[in-house]
Protein backbone atom coordinates (compact mmCIF):
# COMPACT_ATOMS: atom_id res chain seq x y z
CA UNK A 1 0.00 0.00 0.00
CA UNK A 2 1.58 3.33 -1.04
CA UNK A 3 2.24 6.02 1.50
CA UNK A 4 0.19 9.21 1.53
CA UNK A 5 1.35 12.73 0.65
CA UNK A 6 0.74 13.76 4.28
CA UNK A 7 3.30 11.11 5.38
CA UNK A 8 5.95 12.58 3.08
CA UNK A 9 5.22 16.13 4.29
CA UNK A 10 5.46 15.01 7.92
CA UNK A 11 8.75 13.21 7.25
CA UNK A 12 10.24 16.33 5.61
CA UNK A 13 9.17 18.56 8.50
CA UNK A 14 10.68 16.16 11.06
CA UNK A 15 13.96 16.30 9.11
CA UNK A 16 14.05 20.10 9.41
CA UNK A 17 12.64 21.13 6.05
CA UNK A 18 10.52 24.28 5.87
CA UNK A 19 7.44 24.62 3.68
CA UNK A 20 7.93 27.81 1.68
CA UNK A 21 4.57 27.51 -0.03
CA UNK A 22 3.63 26.84 -3.58
CA UNK A 23 0.95 27.30 -6.16
CA UNK A 24 -2.19 25.19 -6.10
CA UNK A 25 -1.55 21.74 -4.67
CA UNK A 26 2.24 22.11 -4.87
CA UNK A 27 4.41 22.57 -1.79
CA UNK A 28 8.10 23.49 -1.88
CA UNK A 29 10.32 22.41 1.00
CA UNK A 30 13.74 23.88 1.61
CA UNK A 31 16.59 22.98 3.94
CA UNK A 32 19.86 24.88 4.47
CA UNK A 33 21.98 21.81 3.63
CA UNK A 34 20.05 20.85 0.48
CA UNK A 35 20.78 22.79 -2.71
CA UNK A 36 17.47 22.19 -4.52
CA UNK A 37 13.99 22.50 -3.01
CA UNK A 38 11.79 19.41 -2.86
CA UNK A 39 8.42 19.89 -4.57
CA UNK A 40 5.52 17.72 -3.47
CA UNK A 41 2.29 17.93 -5.47
CA UNK A 42 -1.11 16.51 -4.68
CA UNK A 43 -3.71 16.67 -1.95
CA UNK A 44 -2.70 15.52 1.53
CA UNK A 45 -4.83 12.34 1.29
CA UNK A 46 -3.56 11.28 -2.15
CA UNK A 47 -1.23 8.33 -2.63
CA UNK A 48 2.42 9.32 -3.04
CA UNK A 49 4.02 8.40 -6.34
CA UNK A 50 7.33 6.54 -6.55
CA UNK A 51 9.30 9.57 -7.75
CA UNK A 52 7.96 11.66 -4.86
CA UNK A 53 9.03 9.07 -2.28
CA UNK A 54 12.46 8.84 -3.94
CA UNK A 55 12.89 12.63 -3.96
CA UNK A 56 12.01 12.87 -0.27
CA UNK A 57 14.37 10.02 0.66
CA UNK A 58 17.30 11.54 -1.29
CA UNK A 59 16.68 15.04 0.08
CA UNK A 60 16.66 13.78 3.66
CA UNK A 61 19.90 11.87 3.04
CA UNK A 62 21.49 15.02 1.60
CA UNK A 63 20.35 17.10 4.59
CA UNK A 64 22.22 14.79 6.98
CA UNK A 65 25.62 15.33 5.31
Amino acid sequence: MPRKICDLVEELKKAGFVDRGGKGSHRNFTHPNVRKPVTISGKMGDDALNYQERAVRLAIQESRK
